[in-house]
């Protein structure tokens, strides 16, 4: 063979390994761009997955009513008043939840206006400090009681309410303006949510008139126009309502009213209180309503009185949708002899030694709570 058909040879080998080599090097870019969009696009749907669904978990109870003799069990040697011990069994229930809802029933205006009970309530700042320790931050203050001891007893409530960060408390003001500056839009955890409490029971202790702002008297146009403030900012509206009749396990006429207008102004939670008894838990259209808890703490004494619910769920939003889940109910029940000792807890941990037939009052209340609906897991 002659040199140039060598050379000729030997050039057209080299060019098909190099045309070899750059194939090769073609590939292993596209299995690696390839590899690295796959990556991109699952990142993308994990990331989309984690934002279009959202929770919250939330604890609530009912309440929360310092009678003269809770108060003098709760008093210490100086003076002073801690309330820490008689919710040692509940407490780990409550703790860690994202939000945690009560009912001051008795309004704190302190000791400085004399502490009082019934039937005109004043209480000490120590239970305020009890309960926001365990991890409240959602109050409720529009009640029956909120009037008792006059407009001094708001504004020492209020102002005490105000040096908790952290917590959203509603139902109470010391203006229009200071009402209007208290609507507020809240985030947890990605979920914008706003908190109103309101009351239609009074015990006839109206606000003075041009002070309407001292408690959150219910009407329908005053709440309609306080949700339509929010209800475009936010994911989630909850309402407390003070409403019903007392000592009662059933939801009367005015209660049911009062829950299908909210759900028509659109909130998604009514958690309500007065009867100081539980009654039942009912869906509204996509509404979700706890006409009762009944009792938190009180000395009021029958099982009815004594019994309450601490109810767990979990609350998730889902694209524009807010979606209630695993809502279960804690029957507790609040513990005294010879007014003392008072401590409260959870049907799970009492005998007959401190409920007698606590296997039949369980079984009432869980009826009692599931009347309208089977959502509610009752422990």
């Amino acid at each position: 063979m002659k040199w140039h058909e060598k050379f000729l040879s030997f050039l057209m080998t080299v060019l098909f390994v190099l045309s070899l080599l750059v194939l090769i090097m073609i590939a292993t870019n596209y299995e690696r761009n390839i590899n690295e969009e796959i990556k991109v696009v699952n990142i993308k749907k994990l990331t989309t997955k984690k934002a279009e669904t959202k929770e919250l978990s939330m604890v609530m109870v009912g309440d929360c009513l310092i009678h003269r003799f809770v108060y003098s069990d709760a008093l210490e040697s100086d003076g002073s008043y801690n309330f820490d011990k008689m919710f040692t069994e509940v407490s780990p229930l409550i703790l860690n939840h994202d939000l945690a809802y009560y009912n001051q029933e008795s309004n704190i205006g302190g000791k400085q206006l004399g502490l009082s009970a019934y039937p005109r309530f004043n209480s000490p700042e120590e239970i305020g400090d009890t309960m926001t320790n365990m991890g409240f931050n959602l109050v409720s203050l529009a009640n029956n009681h909120t009037m008792d001891r006059g407009e001094d007893g708001v504004i020492n409530s209020v102002n005490y309410w105000k040096t908790k960060p952290g917590v959203y408390y509603s139902g109470e003001a010391l203006s229009f303006e200071d009402r209007e500056s208290n609507i507020k839009v809240l985030e947890k955890n990605g979920i914008k949510y706003a908190f109103f409490s309101y009351t239609t029971v009074t015990n006839g202790l109206l606000p003075p008139l041009g002070k309407e702002y001292l408690t959150n008297v219910y009407e329908k146009d005053k709440a309609l126009n306080d949700i339509e403030k929010v209800k475009d900012k936010v994911d989630l509206i909850i309402v407390a309502m003070h409403w019903g009749d007392e000592y009662t396990t059933n939801p009367n006429y005015n209660q049911k009213k009062v829950a299908t207008e909210l759900a028509e102004m659109g909130v998604n939670l009514v958690i309500g209180n007065h009867a100081h008894s539980i009654q039942p838990v009912e869906m509204i259209n996509n509404t979700l309503v706890f006409y009762a808890l009944g009792n938190f703490i009180s000395a009021q004494d029958t099982n009815d009185k004594q019994t309450g619910a601490l109810v767990t769920l979990n609350i998730k939003k889902e694209k524009n949708n807010i979606i209630f889940s695993d809502i279960k109910a804690n029957l507790i029940y609040t513990y005294f002899r010879y007014a003392s000792d008072f401590k409260v807890y959870p049907y799970s941990r009492i005998d007959d030694s401190i409920l007698s037939n606590h296997d039949h009052y369980f079984n009432k209340y869980k009826s009692i709570l599931n009347k309208y609906t089977d959502i509610i897991e009752v422990n």
